[in-house]
């Protein structure tokens, strides 16, 4: 029986930088993964181009930019290694990048830089400590045995192999045609570790019924907007871009809104945020004697436009001169403050990660390690979901390498 100090089990971001931040501090590590690709959430994010952090992270605020049932669990991890340490490992690599928005940093090149990066730190042995990967290789069974030596005994498709400690770095189930399953969860009950109920997060949002009926042509077009969700202290909002799809809506606007949002409660749209519509539409009635469609379409989309128009009785095909103050304020009403219902979303095959995950109760914040002794949970696959932008793949980092300081710790205590 082959034996390591740690079995990581998920090839993907925050598994493989743990692996080479352990390595690095002279643990000998085995990391297996059901796939035998690694890395493909980094490797599909951004566009392909991997929006791998987001610089303006405040990490004394976690609560601003992550959702979970207790946020603030993030900030001690977050505080260890932040923006600027990740920042610094890329650029030590000579990977080019720049800033598209908002903090959020992309590779110039190809995300595969980053992925070769994570796999050069894993190859780094320079301390003594060495990364072995089964690829691909399913975890089968994981046995803890209790004695003058505590270690887990995993049964795998390679052989059995014995670990004294245990990383859980399974994701979500954001994208299963990617390879996401529930191993994760399911090992975390196993050992009787709470897990929040999961959900999908950063996803497309859907409709169906009249409410859409005359938007669903609309597919293709998008523009900036401010959108929210929800009452008093809990009302979240978001001044991004929305794009219209087949299904519903979709955009940055609406993956951003879509993990607060509840079932069977309501967004809101601005549809032109930068402009007061109603003030607007009263100057132009003073002022021109065009269609009110076309006054509209100044400032929206043109077949935005015309949904709308015809939408509201008298405003399809009369002049704006002609049209009625209370028909005019209805119109402005309904682009300033646009409510829908959506009927849901369109899941975790959409979602770009999973809400909920390893109940952060029963998670040390200093090292990811459970109360199960010697098993650690770290990245998706716990309750710490970040906003769009660079947020989750900062978790990411930030978690692995908070545990990788807390094994290497446990071997070669200070």
């Amino acid at each position: 029986m082959k034996s390591y100090d740690a079995l990581i089990v998920g090839a993907g971001a925050a598994g493989l930088f743990c692996a080479g931040v352990a390595a690095q501090l002279g643990l000998n590590v085995l990391i297996i993964d059901h796939s035998s690709k690694v890395a493909e959430k980094i490797r599909i994010s951004g566009g392909g181009r991997s929006n791998f952090t987001n610089r303006d992270m405040d990490v004394r605020a976690p609560h601003k930019h992550f959702l979970s049932d207790n946020p603030q669990f993030c900030r001690s991890a977050l505080s260890k290694y932040t923006p600027a340490d990740f920042i610094e490992l890329v650029q030590r690599y000579g990977i080019a990048f720049h800033e598209k928005h908002k903090g959020q940093l992309f590779c110039d090149g190809s995300s595969d830089e980053l992925i070769q990066m994570l796999l050069r730190e894993c190859d780094n042995t320079s301390l003594g400590g060495h990364v072995y990967r089964w690829q691909a290789c399913q975890l089968k069974n994981l046995r803890y045995h209790e004695g003058d030596s505590n270690f887990y005994e995993a049964d795998t498709d390679q052989g059995v192999v014995k670990a004294s400690c245990v990383v859980i770095a399974t994701g979500g189930l954001s994208i299963p045609q990617i390879g996401a399953t529930d191993l994760g969860y399911r090992l975390a009950k196993q050992f009787d570790i709470r897990v929040v109920s999961t959900r999908p997060a950063l996803v497309p949002l859907t409709f169906d019924g009249p409410q859409w009926s005359m938007y669903s042509e609309l597919s293709g077009i998008a523009l900036p907007v401010q959108i929210e969700t929800g009452l008093g202290q809990s009302r979240m909002s978001f001044d991004e871009d929305l794009l219209f799809t087949h299904k519903g809506l979709s955009g940055p606007a609406v993956l951003q809104i879509s993990s607060y949002w509840k079932e069977a409660t309501s967004i809101f749209i601005n549809l032109s945020p930068e402009l007061n519509i109603q003030q607007a539409l009263f100057e132009a009635k003073q002022n021109s004697r065009k269609k009110v469609v076309n006054e509209v379409s100044s400032w929206l989309p043109s077949r935005l436009a015309a949904a709308w128009c015809q939408s509201v009785a008298d405003c399809q095909q009369k002049n704006i001169d002609q049209v009625s103050d209370k028909t005019l304020t209805q119109l402005a009403l309904g682009l300033s403050r646009w409510q829908l219902t959506p009927t849901g979303t369109e899941g975790y095959k959409k979602a770009e990660v999973t809400a909920g995950g390893i109940d952060t109760r029963d998670l040390s914040q200093q090292t990811m390690e459970s109360r199960q002794p010697g098993l650690y949970f770290i990245g998706e696959v716990v309750d710490i979901t970040g906003w769009l932008g660079g947020y989750n793949f900062q978790w990411a980092w930030a978690s692995a390498f908070a545990c990788a300081q807390g094994l290497a710790a446990r071997f070669k205590p200070l």
